[in-house]
């Protein structure tokens, strides 16, 4: 198979309806959204690698037994997305595919928090307790009871 200019196979260059982060097995965050204040339709958004930012310095004594791993490695992956005015679809803005890190094993992406799947009938009990008032913590106690 022939690799394009990022040098990605065809079959793993982003494209719609494609989950990008879970074939390639890394977590997904959204960065910042941009809405209209009249409608509230996002007019803007950014994706970026979980690993993407700085880490602030750890405030706990420098004698600890169990340090935080190093998780934030100001990984530069992003996708940028904006809505083109005159045509009403998004168009990818900004696209950077390049990690600095190293990615997830494809046995363990089920348990990146960006790739996990809830069934209707979770998603319609979640639904249900946040429209009776219930706290997420809460309703997460009653789902896993």
């Amino acid at each position: 198979m022939e690799e394009n200019s990022e040098g990605l196979l065809p079959s793993l260059v982003p494209q719609v309806g494609m989950d990008y982060g879970g074939l390639k097995v890394f977590e997904v965050r959204k960065r910042y959204t941009n809405k209209r204040k009249v409608d509230g339709k996002v007019t803007a958004c950014t994706y970026v690698c979980a690993n993407e930012g700085h880490r602030l310095q750890d405030k706990r004594d420098h004698l600890t037994k169990c340090p935080r791993a190093e998780t934030i490695t100001d990984c530069q992956v992003r996708m940028g997305i904006v809505i083109d005015r005159e045509k009403g679809n998004y168009k990818v803005s900004d696209l950077v595919l390049e990690h600095n890190h190293i990615l997830h094993l494809p046995e363990t992406s089920h348990l990146m928090v960006s790739q996990r799947k809830i069934s209707e009938v979770q998603g319609f009990e979640i639904e249900t307790a946040d429209d009776a008032g219930i706290r997420p913590k809460d309703a997460h106690g009653l789902a896993s009871s």
